[in-house]
């Protein structure tokens, strides 16, 4: 996130997980948690347990239990593919903190994969981590979080007084309804036959952004959505021949799966999204940010490859 949360002080984090609040400073990097750098040690991140919610009715505690099982996947794959946490997940109010080791590497920016070291390496540690026996999770029942926020703006639910873009999205949803819909019907579709049977650890979200590059080798972060589910929930963000996969798990890839989950991700965004401003919110950078998200997404569901 761009911006720290107003009402956690810098010092509350680093006493909870047992850092120099002297050295503790901000990073604005990522989207979805909030991160600080404590000097050369240690990395902290602190998600919004309403935002790790799957609806408006979940209590925070489900989603607190929820993450710590996420991130417990990260120990268990271990340092080969990962860089696990060195402490245990800390419950601040309306907030979860959680240390990790400062692991210095190239990181990277959100992109498509394209051919070359970069994903054959990701490949690499999504057949490392699918192989790998885990079973804490909650297993990938195919609910997109936030989508009854995502519903209740369809069916012209608005507060009206959670912030000043709220009224904006609600426009930018309604406006657009016939595609949206059209986007749920066919997810619907193709979940109502996706085998559960086939599930393995997922990270869930292995893009370019959740890859770090280290001198020990390629390394995956943010474990915060990982589930147990079908291998189409992490291929699908690879694209191109997975022939590699199957040759080295026997596990063939299904083309209406990679479907689904490319699906989902762009039903996520906008329920998220549209979540975050049916919530209070300010119009803060990051606000900003989640609102041009919005309106890319919707922008995009009218161009062939959302077809």
């Amino acid at each position: 996130m761009l911006t720290p949360p107003p009402d956690l002080p810098p010092e509350t984090i680093a006493a909870a997980v047992g850092v120099d609040a002297a050295a503790i400073v901000y990073q604005p990097v990522g989207f979805g948690s909030h991160h600080w750098s404590v000097g050369q040690e240690w990395f902290v991140t602190v998600d919004e347990l309403d935002a790790r919610r799957l609806s408006v009715g979940e209590t925070r505690e489900t989603a607190f239990d929820r993450l710590g099982a996420a991130l417990a996947a990260a120990s268990s794959v271990g340092d080969s593919y990962a860089v696990p946490p060195a402490g245990p997940l800390v419950r601040l109010g309306a907030y979860a903190a959680i240390r990790y080791p400062f692991v210095a590497g190239e990181s990277y920016g959100f992109a498509l994969y394209g051919p070359g070291e970069h994903r054959e390496a990701v490949l690499r540690l999504l057949i490392g981590v699918h192989t790998t026996t885990f079973d804490r999770l909650r297993r990938d029942d195919f609910t997109v979080p936030h989508r009854d926020a995502l519903e209740a703006t369809l069916g012209g639910s608005v507060a009206g007084h959670a912030g000043p873009f709220e009224q904006r999205a609600a426009a930018l949803i309604n406006d657009n309804a016939g595609p949206i819909r059209k986007l749920l019907d066919r997810y619907d579709a193709l979940a109502a036959v996706a085998d559960p049977g086939r599930a393995v650890l997922t990270h869930g979200e292995p893009h370019t952004g959740n890859t770090l590059r280290t001198a020990a080798g390629w390394r995956l972060i943010d474990w915060e959505t990982a589930l147990i589910a079908p291998p189409e929930r992490d291929l699908w963000l690879l694209g191109g021949d997975l022939s590699a996969y199957t040759d080295a798990t026997g596990v063939a890839v299904r083309p209406e799966l990679l479907e689904m989950y490319r699906l989902r991700w762009d039903i996520a965004d906008l329920s998220i999204d549209v979540d975050r401003f049916r919530r209070p919110h300010t119009g803060n950078a990051d606000d900003v940010e989640c609102l041009s998200i919005l309106e890319k997404v919707v922008g995009s569901l009218g161009s062939p490859a959302a077809q």
